[in-house]
C-alpha cells in the first residue's frame, strides 16, 4: 500500500508540474529595485491622514469629489457611495449591478464618469442613473476598464488594463508579463472610441498634463509610466515618462497646476521579480491557491511628480498601519484624497501649503 500511495503522490506531483497552467507567461528581467531611497525615501507623513471609515463595504479604489465637496468611492459590491464633505454621513449614490467601479471622474455637466472593470466606460447622472458609453473597440471588448481623465474638450481618456484577464485575475496578467493593455479615448460628441496605444503592460492610471499636451498611462507590470503626446511636434508618439519605480504604479492624477500624484499600493515584491525570468516557475506559482501566491506588501506610499517626471514629494506609511494599499490620489484644493483597492476606508491628507 505504501508503494501505491508513493506512486500516486509522484503521479500527482508530475501532473501538477506538467499540466497546462492558467497563464501563458514569458520571461522578463526586471531592472534592479533600488527601493525607497533618495527622492523616494521613507517618512511617516501618511500617519497624519484623516481616515473616513466605510460602513458595510470596502475597496474605494478611486475617489472623486463633486462641486459641493461630497466624496465618492466605488466598492467591491458595485455600489458607489457618497459621503458628506465632513466625512460623517454615508449614503449609496448608485449601484452598478454586477459591476466593479474603479476610476471615477466628474465631467463638466456633473455626470460621474466611471471606469468599471466589468461593464466598461459608464456615465452616472446626478440622479444616479447609469448609462453605458463604450464597452470595446475594434472587435476587442474591454475586459478590465480601469481609470480615466477628462479633457477640457470633453474627451475621456481611459485605460483597459487587460483585454485578456478580468479584475479578479489581475495577478495572472502581472505574472504573465505580456502586453494586454490599451490606452483609449472616447469622444462624447461623436460617441466614437479610438485606441491611442496598444501592447501596454497592465495599463492602469490615467492623467492629463496641465496644458493637455500629453496624457500619462501607468504600466503597472513594468514599474513605469508611459507618456502619449497629444499636441506639438511629438503628437501621436509615446515615450517613457519615468521608469524603474520602487513600487507598483496604480492610480495617477493631475492637480492641473503642474503636479502629478502617483499611488504606489505596494512596494515591489522580491519574489515576483525573482520569478519573472522563469516562465516555468511563474506557471507553477499561478496554479497555487491565491493565498500562497506572492502579492502586495502592506504599506502606504504616494509620490508627487512634476511634468518632467522628477520626484517633488514622497509621503509614506511604511508599515501600512494607518493608510495602506493606496491605489489613487486626488487633489482638491489643499487636500489629498486617498483611495484603496482593499481597505474599508478613504484617506484625506491636508497639504502644508
Amino acid at each position: 500500500m505504501k508503494k501505491v500511495i508513493a506512486a500516486l503522490v509522484v503521479l500527482g506531483l508530475a501532473w501538477f508540474l506538467l499540466a497546462p497552467g492558467p497563464i501563458d507567461p514569458v520571461a522578463w528581467q526586471p531592472p534592479t529595485d533600488k527601493g525607497f531611497i533618495g527622492d523616494f525615501a521613507e517618512n511617516t507623513v501618511l500617519l497624519r491622514a484623516e481616515i473616513i471609515p466605510i460602513e458595510g463595504g470596502e475597496g474605494p479604489e478611486d475617489v472623486a469629489v463633486d462641486t459641493e465637496g461630497r466624496i465618492y468611492g466605488g466598492l467591491h459590491d458595485g455600489r458607489i457611495i457618497r459621503f458628506s464633505n465632513d466625512g460623517k454621513n454615508q449614503e449609496t449614490f448608485t449601484t452598478i449591478e454586477g459591476g466593479r467601479p474603479l476610476g471615477l471622474h466628474f465631467d463638466t455637466s456633473g455626470n460621474l464618469i466611471v471606469a468599471d472593470a466589468w461593464k466598461g466606460l459608464l456615465s452616472v447622472d446626478p440622479q444616479g442613473e447609469v448609462s453605458v458609453l463604450t464597452t470595446g473597440h475594434g472587435g476587442r471588448p474591454f475586459a478590465f476598464t480601469d481609470d480615466l481623465d477628462i479633457a477640457s474638450d470633453g474627451k475621456i481618456y481611459f485605460s483597459d488594463a487587460s483585454d485578456t484577464y478580468n479584475q479578479p485575475d489581475y495577478l495572472y496578467d502581472l505574472f504573465e508579463a505580456r502586453p494586454h493593455g490599451r490606452l483609449m479615448v472616447y469622444d462624447p460628441a461623436t460617441k466614437a472610441t479610438d485606441m491611442l496605444l496598444d501592447d501596454l503592460y497592465f495599463a492602469n492610471g490615467i492623467a492629463l498634463s496641465m496644458n493637455e499636451d500629453f496624457v500619462l498611462v501607468n504600466e503597472t507590470g513594468r514599474y513605469r509610466i508611459t507618456r502619449y503626446w497629444l499636441a506639438g511636434e511629438k503628437a501621436g508618439t509615446s515615450d517613457i515618462f519615468t521608469d524603474n519605480l520602487p513600487g507598483f504604479p496604480d492610480g495617477v492624477s493631475s492637480n492641473h497646476s503642474g503636479t502629478f500624484w502617483l499611488a504606489l499600493p505596494s512596494a515591489r515584491n522580491p519574489q515576483v521579480d525573482e520569478m519573472h525570468p522563469s516562465p516555468f516557475l511563474k506557471n507553477i506559482v499561478a496554479k497555487l491557491p491565491r493565498s500562497t501566491q506572492p502579492g502586495a506588501i502592506k504599506r502606504g506610499a504616494i509620490i508627487g511628480l512634476n511634468e518632467q517626471g522628477e520626484v517633488i514629494a514622497a509621503y509614506h506609511d511604511p508599515l501600512g498601519e494607518h493608510a495602506y494599499m493606496i491605489t489613487s490620489v486626488e487633489q482638491v484644493g489643499n487636500m489629498l484624497y486617498l483611495g484603496s483597492l482593499e481597505a474599508p476606508q478613504i484617506g484625506r491628507l491636508k497639504l502644508d501649503n
